[in-house]
């Protein structure tokens, strides 16, 4: 029996509930985890996950095997993730608190944890489309062709976004880091 994405997506696309799970239960915590680091809130990615499953379900009969599955699934959860961000302002981050752990090593804990709170608030304050592509390329590990299938544009760029999101990243954490010290 195949159980390639693509043979399950055509069942999926007759009504094969089995099947539909199968692709959930293979897909669902990764998309779940793209989403929430792009949008940096549990509740939205958990939102945004299940909307690309119920778009599996309802575009099934529709699907063509033009790219791979898990390509389509995931531009599907970058333009989800997307439209979100346009519709919904971010809550500071600052505005959670912070934790202290009182155990031994607790100073490195927190020195990198400020570092990893730094990255991530840079990476948030960057341009939609820059942030996906740095989340794509380096979160996800994907190639420069796979996150220019996923954002609809050419390779070149996705290059030029990654530039610019790296040079919008060094120039925010080093104003960050400025003003700290």
């Amino acid at each position: 029996m195949d159980d390639s994405d693509e043979a399950l997506m055509a069942q999926v696309a007759r009504g094969d509930e089995p099947a539909y799970r199968a692709l959930t239960r293979r897909h669902l915590p990764a998309m779940l985890g793209l989403a929430r680091r792009i949008l940096g809130n549990a509740a939205d990615a958990e939102d945004v996950a299940q909307e690309a499953m119920l778009r599996v379900w309802t575009h099934a009969p529709r699907w063509q095997p033009l790219a791979a599955f898990r390509t389509w699934l995931t531009r599907v959860v970058v333009n989800l993730c997307l439209d979100r961000k346009r519709r919904a302002r971010w809550v500071a981050l600052e505005a959670a608190g912070e934790l202290v752990d009182p155990a031994p090593g607790a100073t490195e804990a927190a020195e990198l944890g400020e570092r990893e709170r730094m990255l991530m608030r840079a990476i948030a304050e960057l341009p939609a489309r820059q942030r996906a592509a740095i989340v794509l390329t380096y979160s996800e590990g994907m190639s420069n062709a796979q996150v220019a299938d996923i954002l609809g544009t050419s390779v070149s760029a996705v290059e030029t976004l990654l530039v610019r999101g790296k040079q919008n990243l060094r120039a925010r954490l080093v104003h960050a880091i400025d003003g700290e010290e």
